[in-house]
């Protein structure tokens, strides 16, 4: 049976992977760099994207992100292993894209699976490292 911390800090978790969700949909990225620590690493590699810390990505992003109106993540199965202050994650996300401009709106269905890891820091769980496992990516 789970305590009242290990409760705790699965839900903190499951928040933090949200906040994380909700950063990059609303293009918040001062908020998303408050989600990492400073040297975390994100691997964004198996769908064609940057490698780096927030500092690095985030231009990335700014620039990837540009080439699409509107985007939504859709987390789920989130399965969470703790240890004392550090923990690791895999979360599933579902993420359609839809490409900006053009006579035709295109749609592009992306799914994917977040390896994260984390740490407690001042009380307040961060992401240690996130890292993408593509599943499909599929252009409607």
């Amino acid at each position: 049976m789970m305590d009242l911390v290990e409760i705790s800090d699965r839900m903190e978790i499951t928040a933090l992977i949200t906040d994380y969700s909700t950063a990059v949909d609303t293009r918040d990225f001062d908020r998303l760099r408050e989600l990492f620590t400073p040297e975390a690493v994100i691997d964004y590699s198996a769908v064609g994207g940057a490698v780096g810390t927030t500092e690095q990505v985030v231009p990335w992003l700014r620039e990837n992100l540009a080439l699409f109106s509107d985007y939504q993540h859709l987390n789920g199965n989130h399965s969470i292993t703790l240890d004392g202050d550090t923990a690791s994650a895999t979360t599933m996300c579902f993420n359609p894209m839809v490409v900006a401009g053009g006579e035709k709106q295109q749609m592009l269905l992306v799914g994917v699976w977040y390896h994260d890891t984390f740490a407690r820091i001042d009380d307040t769980w961060r992401f240690t490292g996130r890292r993408e496992q593509k599943s499909f990516m599929h252009a409607v």
